[in-house]
């Protein structure tokens, strides 16, 4: 098995929204190796930061050391980069490697505290002059060019320090968001709806250390790019709401739909079955604890979300043959206790909870088109079964 190796230099956000604890909870989520090496901590939450102390350079050198001579790297993603002596000794570091490396000048935080002075500012040229790929936002862009259009300071950027630069649309107004590559001799666009809400604290750092994972697994810079921008969305729109202020991203919630590209195989999220009677199948399958996510009663189709991101379907026909077509599995870590208040809502169990030869303990019951419903916990068993096929046994 192999692992994308990123390795993350930035500084720490208290708060856990933003920095080095949102580029590890990104390479995490994307299948990747995380490593730290901390430029800066901060003491920060959802409202502001009310203090920063920078990590000595000479730290931070120890921390990249540390992890690249025992693990490694594919990829690297630099923030908030905490002086301009860090800054030089950093680049100097790197300019030894030949990996991807993503470059997120982290100036001013979301709440609008200023994260970087001048001189460090300055000291930054020489860590773009070996990014892959810089990203900034339209502050930022606007600082480190010295023009207002973002384009025309992409465009600069991209003359100076031979990067391309990420033009990103959070900053603009409108109900459309638009981002735009800008390499020495190509450009590259995309466009979505604007996801309405102030839980955005963390965006560039996730979208900066997303695209590391990608770049560090293979991927081209577009589709790293366009992966990265996915994973940003379906976290800002799984955001768990919390802080006053401008709050953190979920993306704990973000599992089943941002994988990691050629190579790792398909994932199973979303599974379909039959029904004849579409009241009766949404009524059952929304007792079981499913949450019902597309209602479409003229289509006779109903979607739902399992509480582990997959989605699960029923089309319903009238005229659809009865017999048992189907078993469905829904794992519950509180199977006994969850099959008891089914059983009290009048929920027909065909056996109750047991424990099978195979590790497995299971409760089955049907619902009103006779597909067989399994609740079920198996912990490790269901992967890492004793009887699971060693690499290299098969064949």
């Amino acid at each position: 098995m192999t692992i994308a190796r990123i390795l993350c230099i930035g500084g720490s956000d208290s708060g856990g929204g933003a920095g080095i604890q949102a580029d590890l909870k990104t390479v995490t989520m994307l299948g990747g190796h995380g490593m730290t090496a901390i430029t800066s901590v901060t003491a920060q939450n959802s409202e502001g930061v009310t203090g920063i102390h920078a990590i000595p350079a000479e730290m931070v050198l120890e921390q990249v050391d540390a992890c690249i001579t025992d693990f490694g790297v594919d990829a690297i993603k630099v923030g908030m980069i905490g002086s301009a002596l860090t800054a030089r000794l950093v680049a100097e570091r790197l300019e030894q490697l030949n990996v991807p490396i993503v470059v997120d000048p982290v100036m001013v935080a979301t709440s609008g505290a200023t994260l970087s002075d001048d001189k460090t500012i300055k000291a930054m040229e020489g860590l773009l002059k070996l990014a892959t790929l810089a990203t900034p936002n339209t502050p930022e862009l606007q600082r480190l060019s010295g023009k207002t259009d973002s384009i025309e300071g992409a465009l600069s950027l991209v003359s100076a320090h031979g990067c391309a630069v990420l033009v990103k649309g959070g900053h603009e107004e409108g109900e459309t968001v638009g981002d735009a590559l800008i390499e020495a001799d190509n450009m590259t666009s995309w466009q979505g709806t604007r996801i309405m809400t102030r839980h955005s604290h963390g965006t560039g750092c996730t979208l900066a250390s997303a695209i590391a994972t990608f770049l560090g697994s293979g991927a081209s810079l577009s589709e790293a790019i366009d992966r990265a921008r996915e994973f940003v969305r379906l976290a800002l729109y799984e955001a768990p709401g919390i802080g006053r202020g401008s709050g953190p991203m979920g993306h704990g919630r973000v599992r089943l739909d941002v994988g990691m590209g050629q190579g790792a195989g398909p994932r199973l999220n979303q599974i379909t079955i039959t029904g004849k009677d579409y009241a009766k199948m949404v009524d059952f399958y929304t007792k079981l604890g499913l949450t019902q996510i597309v209602d479409s009663p003229d289509n006779q189709y109903a979607r739902f979300e399992t509480s582990g991101g997959g989605t699960f379907s029923v089309q319903c026909d009238p005229e659809a043959p009865s017999e048992e077509v189907f078993a469905v599995y829904f794992e519950c870590d509180d199977i006994d206790q969850r099959c008891e208040r089914l059983a009290r809502k009048g929920l027909p169990f065909e056996h109750a909870p047991r424990n099978q030869p195979w590790g497995w303990r299971e409760a089955r019951l049907r619902d009103p088109h006779g597909n067989t419903v399994f609740l079920y916990k198996s912990g490790e068993m269901r992967r890492y079964p004793e009887w699971r096929i060693k690499p290299g046994e098969k064949g």
